[in-house]
């Protein structure tokens, strides 16, 4: 399949962080353009937005963020990353602190959310972006005690 022909290449800075902050800036704008040039050109690169489906190519993700940004921005902001590095390829879980207007005004959200990053041709570029259901309540990092999961 062919890649995405509307999106532009991105001068984004040289580091993971430099596109995760890009990220997170353009949902803050409700800019559906600077955040399409932050994904990588590749036709698998996917996202999976609270309680969503999967999300797969491009035009998927621009589509579900122009949705979204039809109703404004997105007040995300990124708190306690925590990564895993190599020389290509870096993986961030960032607790996302999210403002939301209710009745009672704004209040905090909480979303756990995975972003994959690949070192591409064109830089640093995301390729997953994977969030977790939303709560009223911070939450707390488990212990720090292996734990076995089978």
């Amino acid at each position: 399949m062919p890649k995405t022909p509307f999106r532009a290449a991105a001068a984004i800075g040289g580091t993971a962080d430099d596109v995760e902050a890009a990220f997170y800036e353009a949902l803050q704008r409700g800019d559906v353009d600077a955040l399409m040039a932050c994904w990588a050109d590749e036709d698998e690169v996917f996202c999976v937005h609270p309680g969503g489906p999967r999300l797969v190519g491009a035009v998927a993700i621009r589509a579900a963020f122009e949705q979204m940004f039809a109703n404004g921005a997105i007040h995300a902001t990124p708190a306690r990353v925590r990564k895993i590095e190599s020389l290509a390829s870096a993986v961030h879980n960032v607790l996302e602190r999210i403002e939301v207007l209710t009745a009672e005004g704004p209040r905090h959200a909480f979303v756990l959310a995975t972003n994959v990053y690949h070192k591409t041709a064109q830089g640093w570029r995301l390729v997953a972006h994977h969030a977790s259901p939303g709560s009223a309540r911070e939450p707390d990092d488990a212990n720090d005690t292996p734990q076995v999961l089978h």
